[in-house]
């Protein structure tokens, strides 16, 4: 009985050294959205240029991206050239800015281009709660219907447009 006692240690330190080697191989990316399959929770904000209300039901009738995105996110600068060609493309996107200044938003798209069909000013950061957004660049797949089919945390480039997201977005036009 002692010699097992002996082994505690040990024991516990491959326990300990599985549980972490388990963690630090999950992809930090793939965060999972509680919102999948569900519609996109009820909101009222202005839009960017115009002040008029958005509403989510303006994200119905056709797949759509959001794109949350920000003045102040790098990312958001390096994958906004990838969001004009898609927007060239025709694939609408709504952008979400979150917790931003207006007037710098409004200055960042006049410079950049403009790739969102309408902007949402989320100043306080409500609908990106409500979304569970983490941080910039966050991009959704919505649904024709309204229902959220996948969130994408990062960049999004032609890789990601090609292998994950435009594959939802085709379903999702479908439904």
């Amino acid at each position: 009985m002692r010699r097992l006692r002996l082994f505690l240690p040990l024991a516990a330190f491959v326990l300990l050294a599985a549980v972490l080697y388990r963690g630090l191989s999950l992809d930090p990316t793939d965060l999972p959205s509680a919102l999948i399959g569900r519609a996109v929770p009820a909101f009222e904000l202005p839009d960017l240029d115009s002040g008029e209300p958005i509403t989510e039901q303006d994200l119905r009738g056709q797949s759509a991206l959001v794109n949350v995105w920000a003045t102040w996110c790098y990312s958001c600068r390096v994958e906004h050239p990838y969001l004009l060609e898609l927007a060239d493309a025709g694939v609408p996107i709504f952008g979400l800015n979150y917790k931003d200044e207006s007037a710098k938003a409004r200055e960042w798209l006049a410079d950049l281009g403009d790739p969102y069909t309408r902007t949402i000013a989320d100043k306080e950061g409500a609908l990106g709660l409500d979304l569970g957004v983490y941080g910039a660049p966050e991009t959704y797949v919505v649904g024709a219907n309204g229902t959220v089919l996948y969130r994408h945390v990062g960049v999004v480039d032609e890789r990601v447009w090609r292998d994950i997201l435009e594959p939802v977005y085709q379903a999702g036009s479908a439904r």
